[in-house]
């Protein structure tokens, strides 16, 4: 047994516990000993890992950031052509999205628990995820502007980051089904770029 694979592995069974009840019951509703007993070892146990309830939170919202850009410059270094590279950033963001709906909560509600430098580097992370993003959308919508395009990417995110709102009646039948409705619903979302109308940032309910 390789002794260095399974600390690795508790660690994510660590974290992945973790994510689950902050998201379920907010960071300060949460002790170290029910994380300890979620994942069969005692609370004082969870310290060889990690020094506290912060350190984990911390890796996880930093840890995703970071896989999300790494990520997301692999699939835009591996697309021959920017129609596949958005395709594939969309696919994988909405992997992230179905599969770790805790961290997308864990992120909206505990950001600002960070220390200031870990907020600061997950801020730096997310804009050059978005900026990834930018770049294979305008080669894809050349006529519209940057505006519209960082308006539209920030928009999709919204969309598919929405799954966490999404309860067991929701109606989705299965992964696959909700997969394949976020990606039409993005794909959709940036189609309307090729409108033709230039948006002005002006209301157009009235």
């Amino acid at each position: 047994m390789n002794p260095t694979k399974t600390a690795g592995g508790r660690r994510e069974q660590i974290l992945r516990e973790a994510a689950r009840l902050f998201a379920e019951r907010g960071f300060h509703g949460v002790g170290v000993d029910e994380i300890g007993a979620a994942v069969g070892i005692s609370g004082p146990g969870l310290y060889r890992h990690f020094a506290g309830k912060d350190a984990m939170l911390a890796e996880l919202l930093v840890g995703i950031s970071d896989r999300l850009l790494a990520a997301g410059r692999m699939r835009v270094a591996e697309s021959d052509d920017p129609q596949k590279a958005l395709d594939a950033l969309i696919r994988g963001h909405i992997d992230f999205a179905i599969d770790d709906r805790p961290l997308i909560t864990l992120h909206d509600r505990e950001l600002d628990r960070l220390r200031e430098s870990d907020r600061k580097l997950v801020r730096q992370l997310q804009r050059q995820y978005v900026e990834e993003w930018v770049g294979v959308v305008r080669r894809v919508h050349p006529g519209a502007s940057e505006v519209e395009v960082r308006a539209a990417v920030h928009a999709v995110f919204g969309l598919i980051n929405s799954t966490p709102h999404l309860g067991p009646r929701s109606g989705v039948p299965d992964r696959g089904a909700m997969a394949a409705l976020l990606r039409r619903l993005a794909l959709g979302a940036l189609g309307t770029l090729d409108d033709g109308l230039p948006w002005t940032g002006a209301r157009t309910d009235r």
